[in-house]
């Protein structure tokens, strides 16, 4: 994985795991993963990642990813570097000619681009949530033949 991606995987790992409010707790908590980045590079790459603040209920604000429901966060926060070695892609399930693909909190999104990007001929076309994919597949093609495809690109994909 080149050191952006590394980088923009990390930065979203730790804002669905932590309540960081500025860039400098932010560019601490990379630091502390072994991430060495100028402001200039965090605040570029955040605003790739459309990074926004929210209000909290105690009334301060934190950083948040886009498409978190209700702002949902990791309930039990681990490193990064542990985060990572599991990939965001959890299950998949088939109803009719439609799927639903399960993913970890802030994937999905990522994952549906994947599937969009690469023009997976079985796929329609994608809706994503936070934590879930919704897929429409062509008429005609087996369940089989779209785990087959998917698995080229998503790591342990399986049915």
């Amino acid at each position: 994985m080149k050191e952006k991606n590394r980088r923009l995987e990390a930065i979203r790992l730790i804002i669905s795991s932590q309540q960081l409010g500025s860039q400098e707790e932010l560019m601490a908590a990379l630091e502390r993963e072994g991430f060495h980045l100028t402001q200039a590079t965090l605040s570029r790459d955040m605003k790739q990642l459309k990074v926004a603040k929210a209000s909290t209920l105690h009334g301060s604000y934190i950083y948040v990813l886009p498409n978190e429901t209700m702002y949902k966060r990791v309930p039990t926060a681990s490193t990064v570097r542990e985060m990572m070695q599991v990939p965001g892609f959890l299950s998949i399930h088939f109803s009719g000619n439609m799927g639903v693909i399960k993913t970890r909190p802030g994937h999905a999104s990522a994952i549906a681009w994947s599937i969009d990007r690469s023009n997976v001929p079985q796929i329609l076309g994608t809706i994503a949530g936070d934590d879930n994919i919704f897929i429409v597949i062509k008429e005609g093609v087996s369940q089989q033949e779209v785990i087959e495809a998917l698995s080229e690109f998503i790591p342990n994909m399986k049915g």
